[in-house]
């Protein structure tokens, strides 16, 4: 794949060798104090945090730090790292991470203009009014953060984990070159790709009718994580695989996808928010578990249409088997990958989790009686997928 330039309005530096002198100009657009923001520290034992700071020390850019982002971010670190932006007047905000940091980033540059607690914005007491330039460097494929407006964090205190979005924080420019992902683990490489898979078949998965030219799109799509996610698995340094898997990512979750599929509730999501709220589990593995049972439990009569396009045009499944076998033939093709193939653990039994908080999960998501989802469900419904993930 070739290196490119690409502006949807987040101006994207794709490919190899893309931050030596770009990186800085692109800073300096926005002024001369930057705050660098990062995760547990693996951008510095790859040398790619050492790489950073010369690029900006030798472009005489004033770097403060913001380290230790956790993998569900918390409204705490947020706040704190706020501060600093306010006590140091901060410029411009640059994030090197993956989607926690990217969307901690995202609060921050609002939380620089409001004196408040910065989970305020998650309960609608204040509304995001000014941010800061936000700049991305990626360090793993997954959230596709990099290229829209949604934030995701945590609140350890009440067991919380809610979205936030504002086309303020979307970010200016982000850098993707998929040999800094060469170094993510197998582990965080099959729940980056699921987590891609998973934003696809949300939207996939949908009662509203799409256009053909989208639905072609999201299979597409698919067919490239499912195929490129078992390369990059067993082959951590191919870069067309790395290349594919990091552009799929940003293009499955930048609004293109679902602009014709308005509203589109991602109820796998809202389960694996609960988990991820009350148990602090990786994102992309709780989808994992729960994607399986989801579309296990809302295949029916009147939604197997859904089912046997997806096992056609994806799997590649036989169209002259019954629709209704073509459907539990295509689940059984997903289990397989992200079971066998990319090795995940299937169930939540596994990870010690049991089911002691489903009826209060359950009550989070169907606060208001029912989720119209790809079926209508209720509690009873959400309690019963949960426990099909034991």
């Amino acid at each position: 794949m070739n290196n490119f330039i690409y502006n949807i309005p987040t101006k994207v530096y794709f490919g190899e060798n893309q931050l030596q002198e770009n990186l800085s100009q692109e800073i300096k657009k926005y002024g001369n104090k930057v705050l660098l923001v990062y995760g547990g520290g693996t951008i510095k034992k790859i040398g790619l945090y050492q790489e950073i700071i010369k690029e900006l020390q030798d472009f005489n850019i004033e770097v403060y730090e913001f380290s230790g982002i956790e993998p569900n971010p918390r409204h705490t670190s947020i706040n704190k790292a706020a501060s600093i932006c306010k006590e140091k007047d901060i410029d411009v905000i640059l994030g090197v991470g993956g989607g926690s940091v990217i969307d901690s980033c995202k609060i921050i540059a609002a939380g620089r203009y409001y004196d408040g607690d910065i989970w305020d914005f998650v309960t609608k007491k204040a509304e995001i009014q000014k941010a800061l330039p936000i700049i991305t460097i990626l360090t793993l494929s997954a959230t596709g953060s990099e290229m829209n407006t949604t934030s995701i964090i945590s609140n350890i205190e009440t067991n919380e984990k809610k979205g936030v979005k504002s086309p303020l924080t979307l970010p200016k420019v982000s850098f993707l070159d998929p040999t800094i992902t060469y170094s993510v683990n197998k582990y965080q490489t099959a729940c980056g790709s699921c987590d891609i898979l998973s934003h696809i078949l949300e939207t996939y998965f949908s009662r509203n009718n799409g256009l053909y030219m989208l639905d072609t799109v999201m299979e597409g799509l698919m067919k490239t994580v499912i195929k490129y996610s078992k390369i990059a698995y067993n082959d951590p340094k191919n870069y067309e695989a790395r290349a594919n898997l990091m552009w799929a990512s940003s293009w499955t979750i930048n609004g293109f996808a679902r602009m014709d599929r308005q509203p589109n509730i991602w109820v796998c999501h809202l389960l694996e928010h609960q988990l991820s709220a009350f148990y602090d589990i990786t994102h992309g593995l709780g989808l994992a578990i729960l994607t399986p049972r989801y579309l296990r439990y809302t295949l029916n009569e009147n939604t197997v249409d859904r089912y046997y396009q997806f096992g056609v045009n994806v799997w590649n499944i036989d169209a002259s088997l019954p629709k209704m076998e073509v459907a539990e033939k295509s689940i059984e093709c997903l289990e397989k990958l992200l079971y066998k193939d990319l090795e995940l653990t299937n169930n939540l039994s596994d990870l010690n989790i049991d089911d002691k908080h489903f009826e209060e999960m359950a009550n989070r998501i169907c606060s208001n009686g029912i989720v119209e989802g790809f079926i209508d469900m209720d509690k009873e419904d959400i309690v019963e997928i949960f426990k099909k993930c034991l």
